[in-house]
This record gives structure tokens, C-alpha cells and sequence, in this order.
């Protein structure tokens, strides 16, 4: 397979120098706004609360980070400023508020944003979270699936990666129900494995997988396990493509210990966020000791994360996709301005 231009270089952009993605995501909107509504004691959380966090995140973390995932409510107007011109910039495209139906969860783009924005304002890729259940009813499936395709087909036209994340979710009669980021409590191996084949073919246009761990995370051992790692193994076999680790909320040990197992399955990197920042938000609204936590315990684990990234993860170019000369675009020859196609 080689790469359209756009596509290439957007990919290059979210890895560092060696092909490897050190992710860090700041577009959590819930997870971050939730307490701080609760701590003011208001439905809505102060947007300059919100957004002065997320700024804080930008400066204190990026310099560990090959790129970084920004949303356009928070995280873009206020803090696009401060990070630097040599980051990636991955762009959220989808409301972090779904629609929870009787039969399952739809996803919809955030209002008056699109891939067409994303890349006029200089994103390096679009980022869309899809919740998941491949034994949900077949209606929802075919209208998350579609709505999966579509935003690849945008993300074709407009030249430029479609980074996919995808989330199984409790249904209705599931025990421990929660509309929580969070993992669900209960999941199953073979529905993480099937949403991914689901959505490997090659018609939805997703260029970088961002998935869960196959096995709940705190029962994937540090050192190593057979059972566990045959899942990771085939989980990577089904993308087909370069992919990346979630952390959906694990705690730093168990995160690590799930990074340990993708990488041995061919895993190019993570793209994570609570597991990173998580404790040091924990001291809002201490903004001094918020400071201090990303810039103590959140920087030293992202260097232990990078570390281990250098030494086991699979540069993205090399993944078996683009065939044994790796990621190249097409064409590379002088028909390339001729059979570059304008918008549209």
C-alpha cells in the first residue's frame, strides 16, 4: 500500500523522528469537566476553568509528546497558542455527547466542526471516537458503520490521516451500566476483537487504529502471559495497519503493563491521556500544585512510557501494510501535480 501526500505527511507529523507515536490527549471533555461542575457546584463547568486546564496540559506535557489531540470547545481557543510548531496536531471530530438509544449508542460530529475546518485550520489528522458492540442490533451497527465511512470518505478528499478510536460499551441489561470514559467493567475479549475486524476493511479509510486492551486492564500481568498476549497478538493482526494504545482511564502501572504487551504485538505507540495527567488534576483546583504534578509525576511516567516505546514499539512506516521499502506516497514521479486532485 503507499500513502497519498497529505496522508504521509500528516502521518509524519504525529510520530517523532524514529516513526514512533508518543500521543498525549487533551480532548476529554466529560472526564474534565465533570469535576470541575462538581467542584463549583454548577451543571456547567466554567469554560475558562476547563480550557485554562487543558492550556496547562499543552505547556507542561508536550515536550514529551510527539503530537498532541486537541478539541476545538477547549483546548484549541485557548491553547493552540502555546503548543509548539514542531508537535503534530491531531484534531477532534466528535461530540463527546452520544445519543443513548434502547437498542445502543449513535455518534454524531460536533456541531458546525468538520473534517473540511480540521484541515483548513492546519490539523495533521482527525480523530474519531465511534462506541461499538458488534452484537448490538444490526440498525445501530450499520449507522455507526456508516457513519464511520463517512468521515473517512472526508478525510480522503481532504488529504489528511483519519485516526479511529473505538470503544465497546455496555448495552441495556448489562450489568454495572455507566455513560462514563471509562473501561467497561465486564468486557469481553472476542467483542474488543470483533469491533476491530468490523472496521478493518479497507472502504472505512482509517489510516491509525486507537484501541482498548483486549483484556481488561488489570488483569494484563506485568511481565507477560500467554493467554494475554494471543490476545493482543490478534487484535493486531485484525488492524491490518498502524495502531496505537488507549489508556481509557487505567492507572499508570496497568497502562504500562498493557503497553508491554502491544508492543510485542506490533503496536507503533499510544495515544493516552488520564493515565498521563490524572493524579495531577486530581489537586484542582490547586493550580500551583497541578503545575507541579504534570511537571514531576506526569512528565517522569511519560519518560518511562517513551523509553519503553523506543526500545519495543513498531515504527509506523514499517508495519507490514506498506510492504518491505515501507510508507511512501504515490505518485513519486513528476505526474504527481497532474494527478494531485483539487477538493471537491
Amino acid at each position: 500500500m503507499q500513502l497519498s501526500a497529505g496522508k504521509l505527511w500528516g502521518m509524519r507529523r504525529m510520530a517523532d523522528a524514529g516513526g514512533l507515536f508518543k500521543m498525549t490527549a487533551v480532548d476529554q471533555r466529560p472526564p474534565i469537566k465533570g469535576p470541575i461542575a462538581k467542584h463549583h457546584g454548577t451543571t456547567e463547568a466554567p469554560w475558562e476553568e476547563v480550557a485554562g486546564f487543558k492550556t496547562l496540559l499543552v505547556e507542561t506535557l508536550q515536550d514529551q509528546s510527539s503530537a498532541m489531540l486537541l478539541d476545538p470547545h477547549f483546548a484549541i481557543p485557548k491553547g493552540i497558542g502555546k503548543l509548539s510548531p514542531t508537535k503534530g496536531l491531531i484534531v477532534t471530530l466528535e461530540d463527546s455527547i452520544f445519543e443513548e438509544t434502547e437498542d445502543g449508542r449513535l455518534s454524531s460530529e460536533i456541531d458546525d466542526w468538520s473534517v473540511a475546518k480540521i484541515k483548513r485550520m492546519g490539523g495533521d489528522a482527525v480523530k474519531v471516537l465511534t462506541w461499538y458492540r458488534p452484537d448490538a442490533p444490526k440498525h445501530i451497527n450499520d449507522k455507526q458503520k456508516d457513519f464511520t465511512k463517512r468521515i473517512g470518505e472526508a478525510c480522503a478528499r481532504y488529504d489528511i490521516p483519519f485516526l479511529f478510536e473505538l470503544l465497546v460499551y455496555p448495552l441495556k441489561g448489562d450489568a454495572n451500566q455507566t455513560t462514563d470514559y471509562v473501561e467497561m467493567t465486564g468486557k469481553r475479549t472476542d467483542h474488543v476483537l470483533q469491533s476491530v475486524a468490523d472496521f478493518a476493511h479497507p472502504d472505512f479509510g482509517i489510516d491509525v487504529f486507537k484501541l482498548e486492551s483486549p483484556v481488561a486492564a488489570k488483569d494484563v500481568p506485568e511481565g507477560g502471559d500467554a493467554e494475554v498476549q494471543e490476545a493482543f497478538d490478534e487484535m493486531g493482526r485484525l488492524a491490518g495497519r498502524p495502531w496505537v494504545m488507549l489508556s481509557a482511564g487505567a492507572g499508570k502501572a496497568d497502562f504500562r503493563n498493557i503497553l508491554a504487551h502491544a508492543y510485542r504485538a506490533g503496536a507503533s505507540g499510544y495515544l493516552a491521556g488520564r493515565a498521563i495527567w490524572l493524579e495531577a488534576f486530581g489537586h484542582y483546583p490547586d493550580w500551583d500544585a497541578m503545575r507541579r504534578g504534570l511537571e514531576g509525576a506526569s512528565v517522569d511516567y511519560m519518560r518511562d512510557l517513551n523509553v519503553l516505546t523506543d526500545q519495543a514499539a513498531m515504527p509506523w512506516d514499517k508495519h507490514a501494510l506498506f510492504g518491505p521499502e515501507g510508507a511512501k506516497f504515490s505518485p513519486a514521479d513528476q505526474s504527481f501535480r497532474h494527478s494531485y486532485s483539487d477538493f471537491g
